[in-house]
């Protein structure tokens, strides 16, 4: 059960869009967006509303949702966090499911709690998450029976109620810290006068302490009632079934006698401007957010859907200039955006500007995102601006509408929840594509340049500011900032010059190759092409989407051929080259040189290998291969690019290490690895200035110096007779030579025997717990499957044991694989937080959970559990690109067979209890493992 975003930290805004009404001349008549005509939608007697759309994919799957209109905005004051606490007790106890039997019925059925079944409270809403199979009848009632109990017979057991206490306190632990306690402070200043200031879902800890059964029953009584709910069925179904199903499920539920209000709450205006700064010693960047509110408006009209896309165009325009300006040597700021959408109440919205200055320079970053968002509001933009985000938008649409028969489930059931919700219009991919296509050419510039002067008001401006409490970093005042903004507001600045980018990328074609033999695995459809520069080519071809092929090539080295004094440019070597651009066009230009094209290529250097990432529209696999040959060809030099990412990196770890979070993950790593080099720590300001440009582009060049010695690989719907030319022109150049490079073992170890490590870092009483299990024996595929399932059964048990049985922490995680390489060894983890004075025993908890498999083994009930899991997650990864494109690297790296992997599924009805034991014996010594604990700094 995640709880809103909104209390994570920083104010992220998830918003839905709404757009202001406008003057459109050529529309006679301004029609409804009509909804799509694919979804079956009604309304029970009681008031209840449905959603249900039969999709194809994935298969023998549906996505299941019970919407609550309702959430923390309607607690009442002795209820302060019971919304969210609601939620958590619908998998603790209801009419047809005692206590934790709702979670086991679904791990038997291959659903994982956490990763599949879920649900979330935020200050408006509760809704619950059960994707669930849908091939058997009998799970698709008992899914039905799960939203029926969760919709009105929770059982709020007293015994369970107080169990979950500990459960839900750990969940406010993990919220707390700077940005909570930032958040306290300039949320009621910024919300001035609204309840939204004092209703966070998480609620108050007292309360969550304290409360009484009749507390969290009135708020389920009052508010989880028909008429404020919907359930959503989106999947391969039987709509006239499912519909038949959900009356019978739900119609006899009836509305209080004495129904209270459902109020749409809001968040007042304001004349003077409302500012507030706050700072703490555990923040690590400053944050500044302007945001000029504004009256929401409906969404629901042609003239209103047209008009969205006008405001997504300036969005697009404003945000690329600022973005722009990043690629320059001494950039202004960290980073900076603008956005358009609620911030908080449906009834409200604002164009917000939000920018990270560096810290020593607080006033050009601000004032550099204001004057950008001035010189709009002065200037405009450009009539090539409006082009290519036009081909972008134009893009995007067309390649969703291509894959409308392709469409997720749970994609399609979102956007539901938000028509319920919000009345987002609902009228299908086809009937938006077609809108855009017919209308995008008569959007104008100055349509989209007018649409500034509706937001940039005197009237209801929202500003503030959080920033890290360090010595020598002050602050600017209200009265300064204010200053700032009316001053930037006075500027006559200039017109942005404009650019115009040519697009055809090579200037001429490379000397190409020939498919010298081809070979076929038949079990797993996959060609194999060898060509006559000696490099190897697989090829799979499938349909799961109609619109995309995905790519990746490796080579083996990576930065472990870097020697020590080189590490640090070595391992930005591929950032910097992905930031300085390629061939004749910097970053930014070939952003749009690419403009309405579907593709992406992402060169990267890791520990082992160097390589591509990518994929592409079928229609731009041209582009694509272009890209890779510039990449092995014509690497740019970019001095400003360079010192941008330097000077950025340097702002941003300047104070990373205050936050306690990052400070454990580093400590951690450099335990993990005995202080190597390699370890992973978190970089210091000290090791960029390691970091060399001509050595980092050099180490680029040597390891992608010729497409010779790469291995490439292609997954997803492409035409051969197109896609081999390609391959012979643009991979196949150059004479046969041998690639005899491989990576090193730099000797990256963890430490041995029993390690108990202690981290002090922070104010806030919360702990972090890192248990590893690290064994150097011979690597067996057999033996590494048998670890990641221990992990598997591990996860289960410790939900039960640490979560529900002791109350003692909100996530528990444990992860296991073996490895080849760069020596062969297996290693299990287990993390969890925690209360500090907990931690000893939750540690306990974990050996001798350990200790039990080892002696008594995993009962068949676990063991099914994983297995059935592990099906159905097998059904899923058959039938995507992403899966295939991984699988066939790792089986060819790994030098596996790979008609191999059609035996995946034989090894999971293959696997047995003694399998996961022998594990636990093999690999888990709890005489020998390491153990690392963050404290706060004022534990005894």
């Amino acid at each position: 059960m995640n709880k809103s975003a909104f209390y994570q930290g920083v104010l992220i805004l998830i918003f839905t869009v709404v757009f202001t009404s406008f003057s459109w001349a050529q529309v006679e008549q301004d029609k409804l967006i009509p909804f799509d005509s694919t979804v079956r939608t009604g309304q029970l007697d009681n008031g209840l509303t449905y959603f249900i759309k039969q999709n194809a994919l994935p298969a023998d799957r549906v996505e299941l949702r019970l919407v609550v209109n309702a959430g923390s905005i309607l607690e009442d004051q002795d209820q302060l966090g019971l919304a969210h606490f609601t939620e958590h007790m619908a998998f603790n106890g209801s009419k047809h499911f005692d206590k934790n039997e709702l979670v086991s019925y679904l791990q038997s059925v291959g659903v994982k709690f956490g990763a599949h079944l879920n649900a979330y409270t935020s200050f408006d809403e509760t809704v619950y998450i059960l994707p669930i199979p849908s091939d058997d009848e009998q799970i698709l009632e008992k899914g039905l029976t799960i939203l029926e109990d969760w919709a009105g017979n929770l059982s709020f057991d007293q015994a369970e109620l107080d169990k979950e206490r500990g459960v839900v306190i750990e969940e406010w632990r993990l919220g707390q810290g700077a940005n909570a306690r930032m958040l306290e402070e300039y949320l009621p200043v910024i919300f001035k006068g609204s309840k939204y200031a004092e209703r966070l879902p998480i609620g108050k800890k007292e309360t969550l302490e304290s409360f009484d059964r009749a507390a969290i029953k009135r708020f389920y009584d009052d508010w989880y009632r028909p008429d404020l709910m919907a359930v959503v069925a989106v999947g391969d179904i039987d709509v006239d079934k499912m519909e038949e199903r959900i009356k019978a499920h739900f119609s006899a539920f009836r509305n209080p006698t004495k129904e209270r209000v459902r109020e749409e709450f809001d968040v007042p205006t304001n004349e003077e401007p409302l500012v507030a700064v706050t700072s703490d010693p555990e923040a690590t960047n400053i944050l500044f957010n302007i945001m000029y509110k504004n009256e929401a408006t409906e969404f629901k009209t042609e003239k209103q859907f047209r008009q969205s896309h006008v405001q997504s165009l300036f969005l697009e325009m404003i945000n690329q200039r600022l973005n722009d300006l990043l690629q320059v040597a001494n950039p202004p700021y960290l980073y900076a955006t603008t956005y358009i959408g609620s911030p908080v109440s449906r009834k409200t919205t604002a164009f917000s500007g939000f920018a990270v200055p560096k810290p020593d320079d607080i006033m050009t970053g601000v004032m550099t995102l204001l004057e950008e968002i001035r010189r709009v509001e002065l200037h405009g933009f450009n009539e090539s601006e409006l082009q290519t985000v036009k081909l972008n938008m134009l893009e995007s649409y067309e390649s969703a509408y291509k894959e409308r028969d392709k469409s997720k489930s749970g994609g399609i059931a979102d956007e539901l929840i938000r028509h319920f919700l919000e009345e987002e219009p609902v009228p299908g991919i086809a009937y938006e594509y077609n809108f855009l296509k017919d209308n995008i050419d008569g959007i104008t510039l100055d349509e989209v340049n007018a649409i500034i002067a509706q937001w940039i008001k005197k009237e209801n401006r929202v500003i503030y500011m959080t920033a890290p409490q360090q010595e020598g970093l002050v602050l600017p005042t209200t009265e300064e900032i204010l200053s700032w903004v009316a001053e930037v507001e006075q500027r006559q600045l200039e017109p942005l010059a404009e650019e115009m980018i040519d697009t055809n990328l090579l200037k001429e074609l490379p000397e190409g190759g020939s498919v010298m033999k081809r070979s076929e695995i038949q079990e797993v459809e996959v060609k194999v092409l060898e060509l006559s520069n000696g490099a190897k080519v697989y090829l799979k071809p499938t349909a799961f989407k109609n619109d995309e092929i995905m790519f990746s090539a490796y080579r083996k080295g990576g930065t472990s051929l870097a020697e020590d004094k080189d590490f640090w440019s070595a391992s930005f070597a591929s950032n910097i080259v992905s930031l300085s651009g390629i061939g004749d066009y910097s970053y930014t230009q070939l952003e749009k040189a690419l403009a309405g094209k579907s593709v992406g290529i992402s060169p990267y250097i890791s520990d082992l290998e160097s390589g591509f990432n990518g994929n592409t529209s079928p229609k731009d696999i041209e582009t694509m291969f272009q890209l890779i040959h510039l990449y092995f060809t014509s690497v740019r030099t970019d001095e400003e690019a360079f010192q941008s990412l330097i000077q950025r990196n340097k702002a941003i770890l300047s104070n990373v290490l205050s936050n306690p979070s990052y400070y454990f993950q580093d400590q951690l790593a450099r335990i993990m690895s005995q202080n190597d080099l390699r370890g992973g720590g978190i970089p210091t300001v000290e090791d960029l200035e390691k970091v060399k440009l001509n050595d980092a582009i050099n180490f680029f060049k040597s390891q992608f110096d010729s497409p010779s010695h790469y291995t490439y690989l292609f997954v997803g719907n492409y035409d051969e007779e197109t896609l081999i030319p390609m391959i012979e022109q643009y991979l196949g150049g150059g004479m046969p030579v041998k690639d005899a490079q491989t990576w090193k073992d730099r000797g990256l170890r963890p430490p041995s025997g029993m390690v108990d490590e202690k981290i002090y870092k922070g104010t806030e009483p919360q702990s972090s717990v890192v248990m590893a299990f690290n064994t150097e024996k011979k690597y067996k595929r057999a033996d590494s499957y048998y670890v990641k399932t221990l992990s598997e059964v591990m996860d289960i048990r410790l939900i039960e044991i640490l979560r529900e049985e002791k109350g003692g922490v909100y996530g528990v995680g444990a992860s296991g694989q073996g490895q080849k390489s760069p020596y062969e060894h297996y290693s299990m983890q287990v993390q969890f937080p925690c209360a500090p004075e907990n931690v000893e025993d939750l540690v306990g908890a974990t050996i001798d959970l350990i200790e039990d498999i080892k002696i008594n083994g995993v009962s068949q009930v676990d063991l099914n559990k994983v297995k059935e899991t592990q099906r159905r997650e097998m059904e899923l990864n058959w039938k995507e690109n992403g899966f295939w494109l991984g699988a066939i690297k790792t089986y060819v790296k790994s030098g596996f067979e790979l008609s191999k992997i059609a035996e995946l599924d034989r090894r999971i009805e293959a696997l047995e209890a003694k399998d996961i034991q022998g594990a636990a014996k093999k690999y888990l010594n709890t005489d020998a493992y390491i153990k690392v604990v963050l404290y706060p700094e004022n534990v005894e």
